[in-house]
């Protein structure tokens, strides 16, 4: 059974950091590629950033490149999100996904997704 469990969300203020982590089990890790996503009230879910087998990141949204970074440890079996200088506007449930087959930022490319973890930045 594929598992993708979600951790590090928050509440902080703007101008803060987090990390995200996900914690995935129940299939051949390294064999795909991971990606977050995220997805605020009221709008549809979007790309933040995929990593591939390699460790080569694509970040999906202008918004956050030079502030979030994606990493993976592969002996692990987890995928990271470094969010720093973080903004009102990044506010909302942030996911894990894994397995693609299709374009690294679309969310109907991914097989399996984490239930989320929360991330609130104020003002």
């Amino acid at each position: 059974q594929v598992q993708l469990v979600e951790s590090g969300g928050g509440s902080v203020q703007a101008g803060g950091s987090l990390r995200l982590s996900c914690a995935t089990s129940g299939y051949t890790y390294i064999l795909y590629s991971m990606a977050w996503f995220r997805q605020a009230p009221g709008k549809e879910r979007e790309g933040v950033a995929s990593i591939d087998t390699f460790g080569s990141p694509t970040y999906c949204a202008d918004s956050v490149n030079g502030r979030f970074t994606i990493s993976r440890d592969n002996a692990k079996n987890k995928v990271y999100l470094q969010m720093n200088s973080l903004k009102s506007e990044d506010t909302a449930m942030y996911y894990c996904a894994a397995v693609v087959s299709g374009p690294a930022c679309s969310a109907a490319s991914y097989k399996y997704w984490g239930q989320g973890t929360q991330v609130t930045i104020s003002a």
